[in-house]
């Protein structure tokens, strides 16, 4: 696998956490980083599929009202209660 350098700034208290998170996993701070970095954009781009695929479902009309939301809550609620 090939890898690119990247530099980032970090807040002090953000730069003593890190170091002491590499000390304890004994792991270096760059693999730490690259590790987070790649979480985030893997979330991220998780989330903006999500966003999209919602958006193109309102765009074909695929939408449930208020109501029917609130309707399916109850019924939820209800089953959590349990028999009264």
């Amino acid at each position: 696998m090939s890898s690119a350098v990247v530099t980032v700034r970090l807040g002090q208290e953000t730069k003593s956490r890190l170091e002491s998170l590499s000390k304890a996993t004994r792991r270096s701070k760059s693999f730490l980083a690259a590790e987070a970095i790649e979480r985030y954009v893997a979330d991220e781009a998780a989330f903006i599929a999500a966003v999209e695929e919602g958006i193109a479902a309102a765009e074909r009309g695929e939408l449930v009202s208020h109501e029917d939301i609130l309707a399916d809550l109850d019924r939820h609620r209800a089953q959590r209660r349990g028999p009264a």
